[in-house]
């Protein structure tokens, strides 16, 4: 049998589905090695977590790389389509719960919920009632979202259809978008939006795109939300501003390096509201992004282009690689 190799656990019953067909190993079952190890047998990997290219000369019977997620950050994805790997990922899966997160974060934020819960435990009351007349609702806000693919417009909708916000964001591809939206520069959306949401991914491109320079365009009652990638933001570029005050506050689901240090000068920033990159986990994402992973799996190890494939140009070596070693076994 095939064996397809799962970095962490998915969606038990596409688990089951998998073993019908397939020889499942999870890394950390005691019947399961290391990465480096049970990645040469491996002929598909199922990737929720890093995998270093330098492991991927080696995986000689190695077909496909499964990304369970939308970021491609996890997988070396130019050196997996020169050694013949496919790569796939599970667009639109996760959008929605990402971005319900997001709106938790902001109204934690604005309506100080963490806050109050917090000091009503050590006997606040009074104080906490008496700060409650300053603070304001969302509706009527302007909402600015950089990236605009599926998880930028699920926040997008959230906020315009749901609390009467105004919506601007900023997109590399220039195809056209709902009329509700609209589209601008990154810098003359962070110095018009009241909550700055960052939504796109991360690549050569965006990586610190939110650095000392944009955060001090912003407004200094605005708030940053990034529930995308730690590195898109610059943290220490954060940290200033926070302490400053420069801008209201922030809620980052993700870090630069994940889990959190206990050292990290984030963990000071009293303005700040953290989560630990579970923005896009919930029962329903899980299903519906182990459904597509599996199936995409599947057909990789009948020798079938799978549906999701992110490195297309490289599928006519890809496919070539998979023919000759079928004829060699």
């Amino acid at each position: 049998m095939p064996v397809v190799l799962l970095t962490d656990p998915i969606d038990p019953a596409e688990t089951a589905r998998l073993q019908q067909v397939a020889e499942v190993r999870l890394l950390g079952e005691a019947q399961a090695g290391p990465l480096e190890d049970e990645i040469i047998e491996a002929n598909a990997v199922i990737v929720r977590r890093p995998i270093p290219s330098a492991l991927l000369p080696a995986a000689t019977s190695l077909r496909a790389l499964i990304r369970h997620g939308v970021g491609l950050d996890f997988i070396p994805v130019e050196a997996a389509s020169a050694a013949g790997i496919a790569v796939t990922n599970t667009p639109d899966t996760n959008a929605q719960s990402v971005a319900e997160h997001v709106f938790g974060l902001i109204l934690g934020l604005h309506r100080r919920i963490a806050r109050n819960d917090r000091l009503i435990r050590t006997g606040e009351w009074h104080t906490l009632r008496a700060e409650a007349p300053a603070l304001h609702e969302i509706a009527g806000m302007t909402l600015g979202v950089i990236g605009f693919g599926s998880i930028g417009e699920a926040v997008a909708r959230i906020g315009h259809f749901g609390f009467g916000m105004n919506v601007m964001a900023a997109r590399q591809t220039p195809r056209l978008g709902p009329d509700w939206v609209e589209f601008s520069s990154i810098r003359e959306i962070a110095s018009l939006a009241d909550v700055l949401v960052i939504a796109c991914p991360l690549t050569p491109s965006t990586r610190g795109i939110v650095d000392a320079r944009l955060i001090s365009a912003m407004r200094k009652d605005a708030i940053i939300i990034n529930a995308a990638r730690g590195a898109i933001i610059d943290e220490m570029a954060l940290v200033t501003a926070l302490r400053e005050q420069r801008i209201a506050g922030a809620a980052l689901d993700v870090f630069s390096q994940q889990p959190l240090p206990e050292d990290s000068p984030l963990r000071s920033c009293a303005n700040l509201l953290i989560s630990p990159h579970v923005a896009g986990i919930t029962c329903e994402s899980m299903r519906r992004m182990s459904e597509v992973a599996v199936s995409d799996t599947l057909l990789a190890l009948k020798g079938k282009k799978p549906k999701h494939l992110v490195n297309f140009s490289a599928w006519p070596e890809i496919a070539k690689r998979w023919s000759d070693s079928l004829k060699s076994t």
